[in-house]
């Protein structure tokens, strides 16, 4: 009876036995699930760095086909870019140097200085602006500041001033007015025909033309432009020239700075009046117009250039209007604009003989016929000054 006993495990033991099978069962679970989802994880973490190993290998593909940028080819570029504007700065200085050829090609064989002759070296050439109906005036002129004949001829030789009066023809050919012309060109040998049609409100056109023909014509350091109702002292036009000889680009006169007009019923009328702002503005400054000078380069410029440059209504801010954007020293000189007496007279009394006289009420000398003897009386530098002026 006592041996059967013993092999039996007591009734007190089995509730716990249960516990400790269940716990290690839920361990044995744990330790087997567990290595399974880490693996899962693995291999999912693992083939999604394939695939971002694939696309990198892919974007590396596509970077190597295309051809990286090499420093030759891309300076090779630029070379030929700077040579293309290069070129294209040649082209446009040889169209303007071929349209200033045909310009002075169509100003007539007979203004063209000789191929075996080359153009005479003076220090100025004076234009005196004039039209048909002025043969007084132009008398005038000849019978005061303005050498004739010989004197004339002379004038030019030995002192380098050239005096023409310069007009263009009539709208019809070989007409009355022109054949007038002929007969006092032929007479006093003083006229510097231009390839112009006459009118009052084209003098903008006259003034590029005559700058044109006259640099054609003579090698000059100064082109002036002046006005047939204007008193000019020859000698100190000359040596205040001279003055400025070495300086390029040098626009003289007596600068000023006068409202841009909008009405249509005033002399002076702008009709492009709004290129200037607001109603009420002034032009920019430019040189009054009854006389000016012009250096050798920016007559030359006129020149070159004239088929390109725009006309205003009025000359004398057309002129200025060329030169705007350039680096043209502007000279005011307020000897070239001197009043008539007794304003010039007092300036010569004192040593300081005007270079031009004329009256700004009228834009010139007032009745300039009858006056300009008078003025060139008590204004003059003296019949000799302009042979005896050192520049």
């Amino acid at each position: 009876m006592k041996n059967r006993n013993t092999g039996k495990i007591s009734a007190k033991w089995i509730p716990i036995i249960c516990l400790v099978s269940f716990l290690i069962g839920i361990l044995i679970t744990t330790r087997i699930w567990a290595p399974t989802e880490s693996n899962g994880q693995l291999m999912s973490r693992h083939r999604h760095e394939q695939e971002l190993q694939t696309e990198t290998v892919a974007d590396d593909c596509i970077t190597k086909t295309k051809p990286a940028p090499n420093s030759d080819v891309v300076e090779g570029i630029y070379k030929t870019h700077e040579a293309l504007e290069s070129l294209d700065k040649q082209i446009k200085t040889l169209n303007m140097e071929l349209s200033a050829s045909r310009s002075s090609r169509e100003l007539g064989s007979s203004l063209l200085p000789q191929k075996d002759a080359p153009r005479k070296k003076v220090l100025v050439v004076i234009g005196i602006n004039t039209a048909f109906s002025s043969r007084k005036r132009r008398d005038s002129v000849r019978e005061t500041w303005m050498p004739q004949g010989e004197k004339l001829v002379q004038l030019e030789r030995e002192k380098g001033i050239v005096i023409r009066f310069m007009i263009g023809h009539s709208a019809t050919s070989n007409s009355i007015l022109d054949r007038a012309i002929d007969s006092e060109e032929a007479q006093h040998k003083d006229f510097l025909r231009l390839e112009h049609v006459e009118g009052y409100h084209e003098l903008s056109s006259k003034t590029k033309i005559f700058f044109s023909t006259a640099v054609a014509k003579w090698d000059a350091d100064f082109y002036v432009k002046v006005d047939d109702d204007v008193h000019v002292n020859l000698g100190m036009l000359a040596t205040t020239l001279a003055r400025h000889r070495s300086k390029p680009r040098v626009y003289m006169g007596c600068m000023k700075s006068g409202p841009v007009l909008s009405r249509k019923d005033v002399k002076y009328h702008e009709p492009e009046y709004w290129k200037f702002g607001e109603e009420g503005n002034k032009y920019f400054r430019h040189a009054t117009g009854q006389i000016y000078a012009l250096s050798k380069d920016l007559a030359t410029y006129i020149s070159t250039n004239q088929r390109i440059l725009h006309k205003y209504a009025n000359e004398d801010v057309s002129l200025g209007s060329w030169f705007i954007g350039l680096e043209v020293e502007h000279i005011d000189d307020h000897n070239m604009c001197c009043g008539t007496p007794p304003d010039c007279e007092w300036k010569a009394q004192a040593g300081n003989v005007c270079v031009a006289s004329f009256d700004w009420s009228c834009s010139g000398i007032c009745k300039s016929v009858e006056k300009i003897k008078f003025v060139h009386s008590k204004c003059s530098e003296g019949d000799g000054a302009v042979w005896s002026a050192i520049y």
